[in-house]
């Protein structure tokens, strides 16, 4: 991809509502994420930081630009329940109602923890161990990650 469509394509996500645009071409692969200034990563292009506004050419970025990390949550000792997907994650059934589960409480293998809810469905996650919760590593209403630890089981 020559450096003349790279400019116009990044000058057309800046311009729009766009806030992400990935193409993929035979010479390679490139993304633009919009978020204060765009970015543009390629994996088989040299990677760009678009212009500010005004500005005359894009410049050469080191480096692509750096997720915003997650806070950093520490999990005690014992097994972790992990989410099975994306979504938000909700401690009780019913805005109000009592939490499935508290720190201390004994449950056992299958007994519903928590709800995640994804795509406007609510599902159910169950134990996969029994024994104590001993820690609950997210806040109710919180958007949680596949693969993140919700509950930590001793």
């Amino acid at each position: 991809m020559d450096l003349r469509k790279l400019k116009t394509l990044i000058d057309l996500v800046s311009d729009s509502n766009v806030s992400e645009l990935e193409i993929t071409e035979a010479e390679g692969k490139v993304r633009i994420v919009k978020g204060g200034g765009a970015v543009v990563q390629g994996y088989a292009q040299p990677v760009y930081a678009a212009p500010p506004a005004g500005a005359p050419a894009p410049a050469p970025v080191a480096a692509p630009a750096a997720a915003v990390a997650a806070p950093v949550v520490e999990v005690a000792a014992g097994h972790a329940v992990k989410s099975p997907m994306v979504g938000t994650f909700y401690r009780s059934s019913a805005p109000g109602a009592k939490p499935f589960v508290e720190v201390g409480d004994t449950i056992k293998q299958g007994a519903t923890i928590c709800i995640i809810e994804a795509m406007k469905i609510l599902n159910e996650i169950e134990a996969d161990k029994s024994g104590t919760v001993t820690q609950i590593l997210c806040e109710n209403g919180q958007a949680v990650e596949y693969g993140q630890p919700l509950f930590t089981i001793e």
